[in-house]
């Protein structure tokens, strides 16, 4: 047998980065790592300084890879990010807030707050002013050893008003040799212009329900109603949910951020989701963390920031507004009068719109396919939940401090005073199996008084076409189908029990 002389072998090229573009990777990975501070001055930061200084990324703690540690005498504290906070109607001024969780309720120990300045060799010092908990007693978990969550406030001082901090760390002593060290974010437009509408929604824990379809279908519907921008966060989720999420974050529509639960909580696919579905007090005070982020990272680029989840919409009801910027404008005018301020959110009442699943007990609208679920679903509840429960808000970022799902917790320059849209004006359109459990009693009056509501029909065509053509792209179709299951180009193709999409 004759041998060749020369073999040929297909080995991968290997992808060679220097060390700027290995920063650039990095930060885009964990936003909070002060990498590129850190690559650019670490021969001058980290020789002996007088008091504190400047520590290594390498010597930092770092808790379930996005979450930063301090441990002090008398509680852990995990730190997610650090924003530049310069708004207006502050009372304390120019600051950099810290949010984070600390398994301490009402946290006594002192703590300070290294400032670290583009081009000083020192960190400025300053006690931290506040620990501002995110929370309400009421709400169950209070008491020590669980994690709680927090906006910690460092006041910048008079001599560096003006300047970006470039990072922060925690420390319980002044001197330490800090465990943590966070990028202080300031996203702020160039052009100084903000823009409409953003959404931001709460960890993502879909990794056995494949909800692809329908997450298709509510992206395009809010970026009918005049969303410029859906940021979601990611705990475990469906391939099928990757593959949309994906898509639409090429098209700049969205941002998506990769997500943790700090300290011993579960981060274990399938084990996380148990914990979260079995433990729902926890799963609420984590869900406080992205929730707050994303205002404090979005606080300078947008109008209106709304909380809400993947089963839910803010309908305008009146047939001439076509989008949420048409309805601000008439909820906006309407609260001047009463006050001549604006309010720091404006909150819509909450309505079932009930699912059955298999047990589809409404006709199917003939000209609009079957995976159009929204569509689809056009009874509701006669009823909206009382005033103020469940309800969903425009929060005006310039006003609010700290958010929860439903409503503003704290507000800049007083008390937190929200706007009640009437429901003549727009509602909340809740897609749900069920009412959620605290509704349990009065469940049954919703499921029994029900009226036909298409107010959603308005956008029924243009959707249709949106999401059929963003289902194509992404290959959701059977090729060889040409019917669409009551009007698409195609039928889906089928995954597993309960499912009607591809895996």
């Amino acid at each position: 047998m004759q041998i060749p002389s020369k073999i040929s072998f297909l080995i991968p090229n290997l992808l060679m980065i220097d060390d700027e573009q290995l920063v650039r990777d990095v930060e885009s990975r964990l936003p909070s790592l002060p990498i590129a501070y850190w690559s650019k001055h670490k021969n001058v930061v980290q020789k002996k300084a007088s008091c504190a200084r400047y520590p290594s990324i390498f010597e930092l703690e770092f808790n379930n890879i996005y979450w930063q540690t301090l441990r002090s005498s008398n509680g852990t504290f995990q730190l997610f990010g650090a924003y530049y906070d310069i708004r207006k109607r502050s009372r304390i001024g120019p600051a950099v807030r810290i949010l984070g969780m600390i398994d301490r309720i009402e946290p006594r120990v002192k703590t300070f707050c290294q400032l670290w300045f583009d081009g000083q060799k020192e960190p400025f010092i300053v006690k931290t002013f506040e620990y501002k908990y995110i929370w309400f007693n009421k709400w169950g978990n209070y008491k020590q050893g669980i994690y709680q969550p927090y906006l910690i406030a460092c006041q910048i001082p008079k001599p560096f008003r003006g300047l970006v901090p470039a990072s922060v760390s925690l420390v319980e002593k002044q001197c330490d040799t800090a465990t943590n060290n966070l990028r202080v974010l300031y996203n702020r437009p160039l052009d100084d212009e903000k823009r409409g509408f953003a959404v931001c929604v709460k960890g993502l824990d879909f990794l056995y329900d494949d909800l692809s379809v329908r997450l298709v279908e509510w992206i395009e519907l809010l970026g009918m109603l005049g969303a410029d921008k859906v940021f979601f966060y990611e705990l475990q989720v469906h391939p099928n949910i990757s593959k949309v999420l994906r898509y639409y974050e090429e098209q700049d529509r969205v941002h998506v951020t990769p997500l943790t639960l700090p300290g011993g909580q579960p981060n274990v696919p399938g084990f996380q989701h148990l914990f979260l579905s079995k433990k729902t007090t926890h799963k609420r005070q984590n869900e406080l963390i992205p929730y707050n982020d994303c205002l404090y990272k979005n606080m300078y680029k947008y109008n209106f920031i709304a909380l809400l989840d993947i089963d839910e919409v803010i309908m305008p009801s009146r047939p001439e507004d076509r989008t949420w910027h048409d309805l601000m404008e008439r909820v906006v005018a309407k609260g001047m009068k009463l006050k001549n301020d604006t309010y720091p959110s404006y909150n819509v009442r909450n309505v079932y719109f009930f699912d059955r699943g298999d047990q589809h007990e409404h006709e199917w609208a003939k000209d609009t396919p079957r995976y159009m679920h929204m569509l689809q679903h056009v009874t509701r509840a006669k009823n909206y939940t009382k005033p103020n429960q469940y309800v969903k808000c425009f929060h005006n970022p310039e006003r609010v401090l700290t958010l929860h799902n439903h409503f503003p917790i704290a507000c800049l320059g007083g008390t937190c005073h929200s706007y009640p849209v009437s429901t003549d004006d727009a509602q909340l359109q809740h897609y749900r199996a069920d009412c959620v459990r605290t509704l349990k009693k009065s469940c049954e009056e919703f499921k029994e008084n029900q009226v036909r509501d298409t107010t959603i029909w308005k956008y029924k065509d243009e959707l249709i076409q949106r999401t059929r053509h963003t289902l194509d792209v992404l290959g959701f179709f059977k090729p060889s189908s040409t019917g669409g299951g009551g009007g698409g180009s195609g039928s889906l193709l089928r995954g597993g029990k309960d499912s009607l999409y591809k895996r």
